[in-house]
């Protein structure tokens, strides 16, 4: 029997909020989505009540809730915006009877097992669909780094996240050295999530005008990602390129660390990257890994493309969960 789900995907700028059809335990449906921004509204509660009232006043009885950052706890507080959201009490604010609430990055690993093929494109390996059984590594840049892994047999699946983003940042050569220098002037410890999420850039950007002895004026991670896709900053796209480099390396080091038949870049800045991605030397730091080079070659590494992998995520998370 279908049954129609409020799904939301909250992050510290923007509430996402759509209806979802689930059946089966998996998502069948995913209506158009609302974005609002949360500076606009007092509370969570007063977001959910404007998306109500764009739907006509009545929502369904149920709810899945993705959240940028940790779901435990009596109070869930959010790093960029000033909400927060007592998971006791969202039956009587929200007027639902069941709702379920997912770590965001775990909500894109149950978008990845659930969507369809057509919303993955190949960014190196063989040219097939992800496998139908075994370990699926999913690894998300984006103001941090999200690491998930997904196992699936003929029975069904299982989502695990993980802080993967904090491993060891491993250079492999001259100029990584001088990342990691760079980075260990403010952190005895230099992880990956320092290089490989969103505002990394902005570190190997500097680092790079350094080893070339240019002054350059301070930008942040925006401005030097626009500058690097516009391909009007050789230096910014030096550094979009060194980006790749890293995340290759990280994705392929995790997809040992996981016992990975298949990968999936996710995320906005994924998406935003994809041609630079491709074009980069990406697919070789992935597969360079030592005696391990061909099975790493055998992998299919694909990017997700689903507009709304949150939302989506959200919803099967809760059809799994209540199906």
């Amino acid at each position: 029997m279908r049954e129609q789900i409020v799904t939301v995907d909250i992050g510290g700028t923007h509430a996402r909020f759509a209806i979802a059809e689930i059946e089966g335990g998996r998502v069948r449906s995913l209506g158009e989505a609302t974005t609002l921004h949360t500076k606009d509204h007092a509370s969570f509660q007063t977001a959910w009540q404007d998306f109500e009232g764009r739907q006509g006043g009545t929502l369904p009885r149920a709810v899945a809730i993705a959240i940028a950052g940790p779901t435990r706890g009596e109070i869930i507080r959010f790093t960029n915006n000033p909400w927060i959201i007592r998971p006791a009490l969202i039956g009587e604010k929200l007027n639902v009877d069941r709702h379920i609430l997912v770590n965001d990055f775990e909500a894109v690993g149950h978008a990845v097992a659930q969507a369809d093929e057509s919303y993955f494109g190949r960014l190196t390996g063989p040219d097939e669909p992800l496998p139908a059984t075994g370990t699926i590594s999913v690894i998300g840049p984006g103001t941090g780094l999200g690491v998930a892994h997904i196992w699936r047999d003929e029975s069904g699946y299982r989502v695990q996240a993980t802080e993967g983003g904090h491993i060891d940042f491993a250079p492999l050569d001259s100029i990584e050295d001088a990342i990691l220098a760079r980075l260990r002037k403010r952190h005895r410890r230099v992880s990956v999530e320092r290089v490989v999420s969103g505002p990394g850039i902005v570190d190997i950007y500097e680092t790079l005008a350094a080893l070339e002895g240019r002054a350059v004026t301070p930008l942040d991670d925006k401005a030097i990602w626009a500058a690097a896709l516009s391909g009007g900053d050789s230096l910014a796209a030096a550094a979009a390129d060194r980006f790749c480099l890293s995340l290759g390396s990280v994705a392929g080091d995790l997809a040992l660390a996981q016992g990975a038949s298949g990968v999936v870049i996710a995320g906005g800045l994924g998406l935003r990257i994809r041609d630079s991605l491709v074009r980069s030397g990406f697919p070789e730091r992935f597969i360079e890994k030592g005696r391990f080079e061909g099975f790493m070659a055998a992998l299919p590494v694909k990017l997700i493309t689903h507009p709304q992998p949150g939302l989506f995520g959200a919803a099967a998370a809760f059809a799994r969960q209540h199906g």
